[in-house]
């Protein structure tokens, strides 16, 4: 046999030893320290380190040391002191290799006085070292180092066998490293999902649910094991939604759109009991390889559709007793002090008359008093209708709105007032916009005419007020029309007011009144 052949034999028992221990090592923890044992082992060296660099960066840092058990306790020494050690780029032997990216020899340390470990070395009986870097397609990854208590000359095929290894070294490190990081980021996406109070559920293309988080067991009533697999409609989608939640699902798959897709939406949602129950809903696709995956992040909004129902219900019921205050108050003004007055005012006239045809002096007192009488009944019956008109309690808007319109200062033409009945709270609100635009349009709109419309249109009153005046109408300016958009929005009303400069006024109300 050759001698080149006998040299290079332990070479290629290092390489093997390498290939094997980097193929069947599963603790992390072994890796080094089996690698170092088999290099130095099989090719004679006294102590061996590796050095890597931290994945967030900074200086180099002695990770595991391997000391042959014949190399005495110098060698022991050096690598209890040696673990651990930061070395910068370009520092020591270690750091040379760093900055270069080549593999380096010292032949006899006595000569390398400029590196920071080679007094130590030498006084704990180490000669030579040879290191190599450990790299993968990303870079350097750290450096794999090796002394001896023997002076040893370099060695070409030595140090082209240690940069295959630590090739070799270092894309393995660089997977583990990468597997570590997916490993470490799937138990935060586990440990985030599972603490999440809102529901995540995940599903394929075809609908089937993948995922189904602790928040999402309790809120439908399912456990993980029971949704995983199972078709998210069938599972959590009310029977009258679900033709509608597929189709819309199935034009996300396809087109990558869709009103469900990054929205917030409210919907109806199905606990496993079949009850259903208000949910606010948001699906975003995944941004992964292969098929499409969505997510649907979903909240149980039952609380706060209760809350919202129930303020809506306390506001209505706020309206309705202030209305039915004003109906009081108009009865009592008009079956109380409004009667007094009268009867008064006819007391007054049966005097008048006694006195007979001559004038006298308590006759022209007894007529002021009836003529301011008279005035003093006319305003407490306005002041009563302002409150609330009687005729709109006992005959419903027609009679009212006309009245209002009679009542005008200007032209004020009907275009259509519905004959139906509607609760007290809706007739009001529509009763007083009517008011309140006239009142404005006479006041300031500078207006020839106006219209009133008052129409039903589905579950929802229309009430409409135009006027063909100067426009400009600020709806923010007074008490009036901000009052009314208050007592409209305690009905889940609105008011709308339209006024540009030169071209008229339009006052719209849409009340619910189903």
């Amino acid at each position: 046999m050759r001698s080149g052949e006998i040299e290079s034999r332990p070479v290629a028992l290092a390489d093997r030893a390498v290939a094997r221990i980097l193929a069947e090592t599963a603790a992390e923890e072994n890796l080094y320290p089996e690698v170092l044992a088999a290099i130095g082992e099989t090719l004679d060296w006294d102590l061996g380190l590796i050095w890597e660099v931290p994945v967030e960066g900074g200086a180099l840092t002695c990770v595991e040391v391997w000391c042959s058990p014949a190399a005495g306790e110098g060698a022991a020494a050096f690598a209890a002191t040696s673990l651990h050690t930061v070395l910068e780029r370009s520092q020591g032997l270690p750091g040379h290799v760093w900055e270069t990216g080549e593999a380096s020899w010292i032949v006899d340390f006595a000569s390398h006085g400029e590196f920071p470990r080679a007094e130590r070395a030498s006084a704990t009986g180490m000669r030579s070292a040879m290191c190599s870097p450990v790299r993968s397609a990303g870079g350097i990854l750290g450096a794999i180092e090796f002394f001896s208590s023997r002076t040893r000359e370099p060695d070409a095929e030595l140090l082209e066998a240690m940069a295959s290894l630590g090739s070799q070294i270092g894309q393995v490190v660089e997977r583990r490293r990468a597997e570590s990081r997916a490993r470490e980021a799937g138990e935060r996406h586990e440990a985030i999902v599972n603490a999440a109070l809102d529901c995540i559920i995940t599903i394929d293309q075809n609908g089937c649910v993948l995922e189904f988080n602790p928040a999402a067991e309790r809120t439908f009533g399912y456990a993980a094991d029971e949704a995983v697999g199972r078709d998210m409609s069938e599972l959590i989608v009310p029977p009258a939604l679900r033709e509608r939640h597929r189709e819309g699902f199935a034009r996300c798959v396809r087109d990558g759109t869709g009103a469900l897709l990054d929205s917030r939406i409210e919907i109806t949602g199905m606990r496993q009991d079949g009850s259903e129950f208000p949910v606010e809903l948001t699906i975003t696709k995944i941004d992964v390889p292969g098929a499409p995956r969505f997510t649907g992040f979903v909240r149980d909004i039952t609380e706060r559709v209760t809350a919202e129902a129930e303020l809506r219900a306390s506001r209505t019921r706020i309206v309705e007793a202030g209305d039915d205050a004003r109906r009081r108050i108009e009865r009592d003004l008009h079956d109380g002090a409004q009667q007094r007055l009268v009867n008064v005012s006819l007391g007054l006239r049966l005097a008048h008359g006694q006195l007979g045809e001559s004038p006298s002096e308590t006759g022209v007192l007894l007529e002021d008093a009836m003529r301011e009488l008279t005035r003093a009944t006319a305003e407490l019956r306005e002041l009563a209708r302002g409150i609330h008109p009687a005729v709109l309690s006992d005959g419903g808007l027609e009679p009212a709105i006309a009245g209002l319109v009679s009542g005008s200062q200007m032209k004020v033409r009907i275009e259509e007032v519905t004959k139906k009945r509607f609760a007290p709270s809706v007739e009001s609100a529509a009763y007083f916009v009517v008011a309140e635009a006239l009142t404005n349009v006479t006041r300031y709109a500078e207006a020839s005419e106006a219209s009133v419309a008052v129409r039903c249109e589905g579950e929802r009153m229309l009430v409409e007020v135009r006027d063909d005046g100067r426009g400009g109408a600020d709806p923010d300016s007074g008490s009036g029309l901000r009052g009314l958009a208050d007592r409209l929005a305690a009905l889940e009303g609105e008011l709308t007011v339209e006024s540009p400069a030169g071209e008229g006024t339009t006052v719209r109300a849409s009340i619910p009144c189903a």
